[in-house]
């Protein structure tokens, strides 16, 4: 499998994220050598419109990967390993280099009309069936769509064969190889609303719905490819890239999640759970997603994905905007402290709901609060709330697909947190498992990029360095879960937009 040998005992992962770009070193059991991040602006020009500057994304990853190759470690990396938020949509100068405009990020609901226009037209079944996927702004295509419409430069750039558009994957690698390099993964491709996930190509028809001329698409490759080399410009130094996934498929890769029925759910800015389907596509009728899960070669692993667009952006809002946190870590010991009778539901739709809802036009809201509901239980009802969507996630695949017991592996930034895995556990009622290093989504990047330059021989190498940190059992009682859960349903049932 190994597509490039180098001198080299370590991997490095840059893993781009929503709210900061973090580079990682590994070595080849997994542990951390080397570590650096950078946080970067948070755009909100209108109500329910998210963006990034693409620029300031470029030169916090440049900064972080110099500082983590500093030292005598730097000279060590074998190959590098990208991971990303998906479906944030970047347009730049093919010519330049320039961006054309802010980064339209995945949480981002300004489509939310076209996709209504677009199903009232009936096109959904045929996008669906296509691509796995429903017609949502989440999704990259009908941001690009917007783009092509409202902004004439970008429209102009098309016209002559100069406008450049990609996820964040792919607008990291252009700068990494000095433009040298255009492509994508097929994990990032199969959530851009635009790629048939079944023939493995840019789909035709969906282009000529949406009017996006095809010169524009990156070249998609496997998640184990050559992406090209760095050049010493861009960060200092000249190393392969030879491992690429969207960040929910990395964090598949990271669990080692390689056998069909296999879960895990990660818990950051937003919360996603992938079930690995193997190699059957798996059609949800419960409005799960189905897609790419990862491909080591020209032949993919689906998997069927629940996507939460809320998650720890509801505990940082608690923090920056209400107050009630100094930081984020003690938002667990504070909803320890709540009474168990607070009749309070948190439905943080701050950018409507995602699975199996799919309601753009949903909005947050609190309920149930009583005149003894303080801190404690506003926050306690906030990390209730992630609970209970993934309960909604984990009932809508049992519905799609016959799982028998349920091992939910865990990871992420809230992940970390012993309150929040018991609770998990009580709220769901499955059995929760943290692995040893809970940051599986650089550590997938790292292991498809081992893969690549010959580190790791076999998925199987991978799989038997997951090692199992922390279990937790349900201890809540299955009467008290479910009058809990049937509470949650009706405030959602409150926040929908229908």
């Amino acid at each position: 499998m190994a597509l490039a040998k180098k001198d080299g005992d370590l991997l490095m992962a840059i893993d781009q994220g929503t709210t900061s770009s973090r580079v990682i070193v590994f070595d080849r059991a997994g542990a951390a050598k080397a570590q650096a991040s950078l946080e970067h602006k948070q755009f909100y020009p209108e109500d329910g419109w998210v963006e990034h500057d693409a620029t300031e994304i470029w030169k916090a990853v440049q900064s972080v990967c110099k500082k983590a190759l500093d030292g005598r470690n730097g000279n060590r990396i074998a190959a590098i390993g990208i991971t990303n938020q998906r479906e944030t949509t970047v347009f730049w100068d093919k010519k330049t280099g320039e961006p054309v405009h802010k980064a339209i990020v995945w949480q981002d609901r300004r489509t939310a009309d076209m996709c209504a226009d677009l199903k009232a037209a009936g096109h959904e079944e045929m996008v669906t069936r296509k691509t796995g996927l429903l017609l949502d702004p989440y999704f990259s295509g009908t941001k690009v769509a917007w783009l092509l419409r409202n902004v004439k430069k970008a429209r102009d750039l098309a016209n002559a064969d100069r406008l450049a558009f990609g996820t964040i994957d792919t607008w990291l690698v252009w700068n990494l190889t000095g433009g040298e390099v255009f492509a994508t993964d097929v994990t990032n491709a199969s959530r851009t609303l635009l790629f048939n996930i079944e023939d493995g190509v840019w789909d035709a028809e969906i282009l000529k719905l949406l009017d996006i001329p095809e010169g524009i698409l990156p070249e998609v490759k496997p998640c184990v490819a050559d992406f090209g080399v760095t050049t010493k410009k861009a960060i200092g130094k000249e190393i392969p890239i030879l491992g690429m996934a969207g960040d929910q498929q990395a964090a598949t890769v990271g669990q080692t999640c390689f056998q069909p029925g296999m879960i895990k759910s990660t818990y950051g800015t937003g919360c996603f759970a992938l079930l690995n389907t193997g190699e059957t596509r798996v059609n949800s009728s419960n409005r799960l997603l189905s897609t790419i899960g990862y491909a080591l070669d020209e032949k993919p692993i689906y998997a069927l994905e629940g996507s939460i667009f809320i998650a720890g952006s509801v505990i940082k809002w608690l923090r920056d905007s209400l107050g009630l946190l100094a930081t984020a870590e003690q938002s667990a010991d504070l909803a320890a402290q709540a009474s168990d009778a607070s009749g309070a539901y948190f439905v943080p739709a701050f950018t409507g709901l995602g699975a199996p809802h799919w309601d753009p036009d949903a909005r947050g809201m609190i309920t149930g609060l009583t005149l003894d509901a303080g801190p404690a239980e506003i926050v306690r009802a906030a990390i209730d709330a992630v609970c209970f969507q993934t309960r909604d996630l984990i009932n809508a695949m049992t519905a799609d697909v016959d799982l028998g017991e349920i091992a939910l592996r865990i990871d992420g930034g809230m992940a970390a947190n012993d309150w929040f895995m018991q609770r998990l556990s009580d709220l769901v009622g499955v059995q929760v498992e943290r692995p040893e290093s809970v940051e599986t989504t650089a550590l997938g990047a790292a292991y498809l990029a081992g893969l690549g330059c010959g580190l790791y021989d076999s998925l199987d190498d991978l799989s038997a360095q997951w090692r199992v940190h922390r279990t937790c059992e349900p201890l809540m009682g299955g009467e008290e879960r479910d009058t809990r859960y049937a509470g949650w349903q009706t405030a959602v049932a409150k926040a929908l937009s229908n």
